[in-house]
């Protein structure tokens, strides 16, 4: 069953409590179906091209659930023990925050405050070093507000981190966007719109603004004369022009869209163009753009692919970029984590498992494995 939950404008903004016996989309980050692409199953009896991208949808699986027998004054009392005296028991405190949810978590951090007159967060990042601090922080941050310090980091100081920038804003829900959105005002006193527009530029900056305004159409109707004149334009804008390219175009109908509308027009465009969406996009447009446009796509054809294509590139090669690894595991665990997982081995042929006890180590790599687990 999917449940939706909406908090007060005035409340700060929790994430909805599940069991393991539930598997329900956060209204954050998520519709009330997770879409995955699977070229096995047609839901369009009229695409004759056996080649065709086809897409299917299924319910969201988490891998972190809420604890069933919780007591949030005993957790807290046994993260006390943990961080009592030299040193501190990490074990301890990866058994009791990777085995709770969101809300469990702040629960805990209020009672640690009610009991001990301390500030939890606070406290594990006086006790923790390194990316397991990095991971245990950020469990502890909700959502919204882990989303915003992300955006935040990515766009602050010197350069931007384009990846970051686009990887959030594309995969948010209208609600979701519009929630961040108020986090970051409140967190950093600058508008989220105001601080993307100052650290972009050209089509990318136009790209970005548009997305960080959360007005997609998120209605599940498809009318199939629409999604003809969309692939029309979208052709006409790109593959048919000899000289330049149309962006703005490529602009309003991607981000405007809805998923269920835009999986039909990539079927329709890859008939008029002979090509995928994502083949014209990359000889159509170049740099930051061209980026953001392939993976608004690839998120649009499918969110758990896109979402196991960025955990993969954070490991492959030398080096591991932990941020993403920490943000896309932590993010995910309470919605769609478990359907990653499928999608990363299916894609990869080894599992995300295996991959991250490969390139990581300690009690950094103890934590993702229960998270993901």
């Amino acid at each position: 069953m999917v449940r939706a939950v909406r908090w007060p404008q005035s409340a700060p903004p929790k994430w909805p409590t599940r069991s393991r016996n539930e598997k329900s989309a956060s209204v954050v980050s998520e519709p009330p179906l997770c879409l995955s692409l699977s070229p096995s199953y047609s839901r369009d009896r009229r695409t004759p091209a056996a080649k065709m991208t086809t897409y299917v949808t299924s319910k969201c699986t988490p891998t972190v659930f809420s604890s069933q027998n919780f007591d949030a004054k005993e957790d807290a009392t046994a993260l006390k023990k943990a961080m009592k005296g030299f040193g501190c028991d990490q074990k301890a405190i990866i058994d009791v925050i990777a085995s709770r949810g969101i809300v469990q978590r702040i629960e805990i951090a209020e009672a640690f405050k009610t009991l001990f007159g301390k500030d939890l967060k606070k406290e594990l990042k006086n006790e923790l070093s390194g990316h397991l601090e990095d991971t245990v922080l950020a469990l502890m941050t909700p959502l919204p507000d882990l989303y915003a310090k992300e955006l935040h980091d990515a766009i602050s100081g010197i350069g931007t981190n384009e990846d970051v920038l686009v990887e959030i804003l594309c995969t948010l829900s209208n609600f979701g966007v519009r929630t961040v959105a108020e986090c970051y005002e409140k967190l950093y006193g600058h508008n989220l719109e105001h601080d993307i527009k100052g650290d972009t530029s050209g089509h990318f900056k136009r790209l970005c603004v548009s997305l960080s305004m959360g007005n997609r159409d998120e209605s599940p109707n498809v009318n199939e004369d629409a999604v003809r004149l969309d692939a029309e334009a979208l052709y006409n804008a790109g593959e048919k022009i000899k000289w330049g390219t149309d962006e703005s175009v490529f602009n309003q109908i991607l981000v405007t869209k809805s998923y269920q509308h835009l999986r039909r027009v990539f079927v329709e465009y890859e008939k008029l163009a002979s090509k995928d969406i994502e083949e014209s996009i990359k000889s159509e447009f170049s740099g930051d753009i061209c980026m953001g446009l392939l993976s608004l796509v690839k998120c649009i054809k499918s969110k758990v692919e896109f979402f196991a294509e960025r955990l993969h590139k954070s490991m492959v090669g030398l080096g591991t970029d932990d941020r993403t690894l920490i943000r896309i595991v932590v993010s995910r665990s309470e919605i769609d984590l478990g359907d990653i997982k499928v999608a990363y081995e299916k894609k990869y042929g080894k599992s995300l498992e295996s991959w991250i006890i490969g390139d990581t180590s300690g009690d950094y790599k103890k934590i993702l494995l229960k998270i993901i687990a």
